[in-house]
Order: C-alpha cells, then structure tokens, then sequence
C-alpha cells in the first residue's frame, strides 16, 4: 500500500511538472501606417513547457475550435455560424515557436492560401538597463532592444523562472512583462498566467512550405503588391478561381453567383486588407 501511494505521488508531480503554463498577453496593434488612430487590441497566448513555447492569437484558437466541431459533427463549413466567426477575426495570423533545447525560433504564417515557415536568423540583442518598477504584482527591470526595424523596450521580471516571452521576444533573464516599440505601434502586456494540461493544435490549413526569411519576405512583398495575381500564379497552391470553385455554396454563398463577380469582390477585400496591413510589426 505505502508502495502504491509512493508510485501515485510520483506520478502526480510527473504529472504537474508536464503542465503547460500559459501567459495571456494584452497586444495592441496600429497597422495601418495611413490611419494611426485605429487601434487593434487582442489577446495572445504564449504557453510555455521546458521544452518549448509557443505564441499564437487567441481568437485563432477559438475560431480552430469552432471549426473543428463543425466538421466533427458533420454539418462541415455550412453548419459554422459566420457571425460568431467574424467577431473572432485575427490580426495575429502569425505563430511563433521557441525551440528551448536547440535555441531556435521559427516563425510561421499565411501569405494567400499557403502556411510559410522560416527559421530567425537575427539573434536578439539586448542592453540591460539598472532601471526598475513595478507593473502589477511583478518587480520588473528595462531592456532595449532594435529589431527588424524598430526600437523595442521590454520590462521583464525574475520573479517567475521563465527566460521568455512575447512575439520573438526573449533571451533576456526573465520572462518579458511588457514590451512595446518607441512609436507605440506595437505593444505586448502580460495580463494573466495559469496553467494548461498540453499544448493545443494548431489548424494549418493548406500547405506549410519551408523557405528561408529572406524567400519568405519575397513572397510576402510579391503577394502584397498583386495579390490576386500572387495567388493565380501559384504563388501558394490555392487560387481565387479554385476558392470560388470549392468555397462557395449557392444561394448567398455563391454557386450560383457569377465567377467573375465573386473573382472581383475577393481580390477587392484581398486587397482592401493588404492595405490596412500596411504598419507591420516587422519594418525590416
């Protein structure tokens, strides 16, 4: 008996110490370089484990889960409701994982129908300041960072045992409580943390190619500047006739709608957010 209890223990702090930690992070956007005074706010969440974290949009994994039981139940993409969809949009489209073992981030994200996947080349560095404060409960210290093209000030904090935090940000020695670049484009705030039983998946719907940063940075400026002809190009294996082919269901869906109609108010919006993405986090 004392045998079964000492195995029943062992196994509950296995159990504890293979828990997932996630920190929510408020993230507050300006992407439109034209229109400054429209703010995008959402939530975020890096969830970290020994051996890896992950950083990806909470309205993602929400609009994963809808979508998954949709297609579990049967009723597939006719059975989503659109409303509830369009209330979880992301302007984080983006993921980013932290190989904590082999210190390698890689950063993943959709240009047209395709997933793209790179691994960072540019190593952060950071100039540690004496200065320090308190944001919420947490005794934090002040870094500065350029990166990608723009000044960045981090706040971190020893007070949790992570070397982490938000976006590609990390490498200091502590887990990163706020950061923000000095034109207040971008900001990242740390709201809560508790912990998860394991990392979720992560929908990758379509191809996920591997390329390099300096290819992946090519397809994107390609897919911006014509991006209807980006996708039509094979710039991605999906295309707007191939969308309108399989996307579309008749009545207001679209079956029975013109092609060329459909074809035109798709490449408008494509374009219309292209447009409004015109402030990227990432200037460089």
């Amino acid at each position: 008996m004392k045998k079964l209890g000492i195995i029943a223990l062992a196994l509950f702090i296995q159990h504890i110490s293979a828990q997932v930690n996630r920190f929510v992070y408020q993230v507050t956007m300006k992407p439109d370089a034209e229109n400054k005074s429209e703010v995008k706010t959402e939530n975020a969440y890096l969830d970290i484990s020994p051996e890896k974290s992950v950083f990806y949009s909470e309205n993602r994994i929400k609009r994963d889960s809808i979508m998954q039981k949709a297609f579990q139940g049967g009723g597939g993409r006719g059975s989503i409701n659109r409303d509830q969809m369009e209330n979880l949009r992301t302007s984080i489209n983006y993921s980013v994982e932290k190989d904590k073992t082999n210190q390698k981030i890689f950063f993943k994200d959709r240009i047209g129908r395709d997933m793209y996947s790179y691994e960072e080349d540019r190593p952060l560095s950071w100039t540690i300041s004496s200065e320090t404060t308190k944001i919420g409960e947490y005794k934090v210290q002040k870094a500065e960072t350029d990166f990608a093209g723009r000044k960045w000030t981090a706040w971190f904090t020893t007070d949790l045992p992570y070397q982490d935090g938000p976006y590609k940000f990390g490498g200091l020695p502590g887990l990163v409580v706020k950061v923000e670049d000095e034109k207040g484009d971008y900001s990242f705030d740390l709201m809560k943390n508790y912990k998860i039983a394991e990392f979720p998946e992560l929908n990758q719907f379509g191809n996920t190619i591997k390329v390099k940063r300096a290819d992946f940075v090519k397809q994107q400026q390609k897919y911006k500047s014509d991006p209807a002809a980006f996708m039509n190009q094979g710039g991605g294996q999906g295309s707007f006739s191939t969308t309108i082919r399989t996307g579309g269901r008749s009545g207001a869906g679209g079956r029975n709608q013109n092609p060329a109609d459909m074809r035109k108010r798709m490449e408008e919006r494509v374009k219309e957010e292209v447009k409004k993405s015109s402030n990227p986090i990432e200037l460089q």
